[in-house]
């Protein structure tokens, strides 16, 4: 007799344990999953705010203008392909010589990264080169 209030205690701690309460599990995948698009819409509208650029430039025996770089893509979501660049030469003095465009032919995965090189006559008086990312596919 003593062991039946015993059984039927254990059983219901048991039953009331195992049971989760799905709502809110359901309303906490149902937020992230919002969220989660939220975020690919926003990194698809402003795939320069998501992608950095950096790179170096040196002469070669040419005396073409080597563009050495590397893209890196800090979305979560998004991979970025065909990466517009803006290659824009300068003088020693600061002043603008030229403008030009490159597009990088490569798929940047999230959180990944993808080097580049590029080639120009550069124009006569070019002490250095910038290089910003203008647009991107997804």
């Amino acid at each position: 007799m003593k062991r039946l209030p015993v059984l039927f205690l254990s059983a219901s701690i048991l039953v009331f344990a195992c049971t989760s309460n799905n709502k809110y599990d359901v309303k906490a995948k149902d937020k992230y999953e919002s969220t989660k698009e939220e975020l690919s819409v926003t990194e698809q509208k402003n795939p320069e705010r998501f992608i950095k650029v950096t790179g170096s430039d040196k002469r070669n025996l040419l005396g073409q203008t080597v563009i050495k770089g590397n893209l890196f893509n800090s979305a979560k979501i998004v991979s970025y392909k065909d990466v517009d660049l803006k290659l824009s030469f300068y003088s020693k003095t600061g002043a603008l010589l030229e403008e030009d465009h490159e597009t990088i032919y490569e798929t940047v995965e999230p959180g990944g990264s993808k080097s580049f090189k590029t080639k120009y006559f550069a124009p006569k008086g070019t002490d250095s080169v910038a290089i910003k990312v203008l647009s991107a596919k997804f």
